[in-house]
Order: structure tokens, then sequence, then C-alpha cells
């Protein structure tokens, strides 16, 4: 059953609490500090009213200023947090995620789907790096070209998936990135039969990673949760071989231990 969502000119729609979270989304890995003029640009807005967002923010403590630059504050993780805690499953997912890590020696991480992109709701981090931007709760990427965006995507109801190919920008970051519509919808109807989906370097040069949903005991999809690599360490194989079992076993004891 679809969600009914308010239009932006419906009475009951909160202008104010909109803008403020689109103030906090300007915020990103290549914009991690910007002057009020920067914040002004990015939301569109004019730089009056982007001034008394900031100002707000930065009262309620989830925007740091200094002098004339701003940058968000930690406690805008607690709104990762708070999702966790308030669907009852942050303990649960943050040990699993720790043991992925633990038995693979790679990064892991629970994503959902958000838009057109994936949102990084819990994670655990290897020792190595992998990506040249950080990634923590919170991160946003295309789900497009992660692993997780697309077993999300494969989850979607085909009138939902055929709009989100309809007016998604496909980005190409590296030369293996999928821009093509049709090869893209193929991918993700193959995620769809197969149950799982590696990204070979879409998003990032050297960055390899595999992904498979997350369920509840009552069949809920909570997310996504993956393994990141380094391409030049860990080949396909191993991926399909040793970590895919690994991750479809978590996946089995999420849904035991959850809801």
């Amino acid at each position: 059953m679809q969600e009914e969502v308010l239009s932006p000119d419906d009475r009951d729609f909160v202008t104010a609490l909109g803008t403020g979270l689109e103030v906090i989304l300007a915020f990103d890995a290549e914009h991690p500090r910007m002057t009020l003029s920067e914040v002004a640009t990015r939301t569109g807005m004019n730089r009056a009213r982007a001034r008394r967002f900031l100002l707000t923010l930065h009262a309620l403590g989830y925007v740091r200023k200094d002098q004339r630059h701003f940058e968000l504050a930690p406690r805008v993780l607690q709104l990762g947090y708070a999702f966790l805690s308030a669907n009852g499953y942050q303990s649960v997912i943050q040990q699993i995620l720790e043991d992925i890590t633990r038995e693979s020696s790679e990064s892991s991480s629970l994503a959902v789907l958000d838009g057109d992109e994936v949102t990084y709701v819990a994670r655990s981090a290897a020792k190595h790096r992998l990506m040249a931007i950080s990634l923590a709760v919170g991160t946003r990427l295309p789900a497009a070209h992660t692993s997780m965006g697309r077993v999300l995507l494969a989850q979607l109801p085909d009138d939902e998936l055929a709009a989100f190919l309809a007016r998604v920008e496909l980005t190409p970051y590296t030369d293996k990135t999928l821009t093509d519509r049709d090869a893209l919808r193929e991918a993700i109807l193959t995620v769809r039969r197969q149950g799982y989906a590696i990204a070979d370097q879409e998003l990032d040069s050297g960055l390899r990673s595999l992904a498979v949903p997350a369920f509840d005991a009552h069949g809920k999809l909570l997310g996504a949760i993956n393994i990141s690599t380094n391409a030049a360490r860990i080949p396909v194989e191993t991926l399909t071989d040793t970590f895919l079992p690994l991750l479809q076993a978590k996946a089995r004891l999420i849904r035991t231990h959850v809801g």
C-alpha cells in the first residue's frame, strides 16, 4: 500500500520544517563547510532566509558557526540514531555489522532508500579507507550506482522503479558507471531475481561492494546491508564465494532477531 504524501501546497504541510531539513541536507562530503552565500545558492533561497534558518539550526545545536563559515554539528547524528532507536533495532544491527567486519576484515553498512539516494543509518568501518570521501551515518550516495541502492531499488514495485529510471540523473563517476537506462534497468531486475547486488567500481575507482536486503521477522524491509572492499585486494569471486554467504547468513540473523 502506497503512503499518502502531502504536497507542499497542502494546509498541513509545514514549510519551515521542510526548509530547515533542506538546509541540513545541503551539507555533504563535497560541501562540509559553507558560507551563508553558498548555503543560499545550494538551497535556492535568498540570503536573508538562509541566514534565519542557519542561525536557528545553530541555536538548536545542529549547526556550528566559525566566523563566515557554517558546518553541521555532531548533534545531527542524533537524527540517524533516532531512526534506528525508533525502529527498535539499533543495537542488534550495529552488533551484526561489527560481526561482519570482524569476520571479513571489511567495512559493512546498513542503508535505506531516500528518494534517488541511499542514506547510511548504521556502519562498521574497517581500518583501511576505501573512498576519497568519508562514509558515516548520514552519508548519502546515488542509489543507481551502489550495491545497496540497487538492492533497494529491486524491492520497488514496477511502476515506482519505472518512475525512478525516468527521472534519475545518471552521472558517469568512472568509466565503469552504468549510464544507459535500459542497461541499469536490466541490472536492477537481475538483482531482483538473484537477491543480491554487486557494484564494481561504478561510483569510485577501486571500490567494489556487495549487498543483500535485510528484512525483519514480519517481512518488512529494513534496508540493505553491504560489504565494501578494495578492488585491488578483493576479486569479484571472493565477493560471491565467500562474502555473499556471510551476508546472507547475517541477513537471516537480522530477520530472526528484529521485529
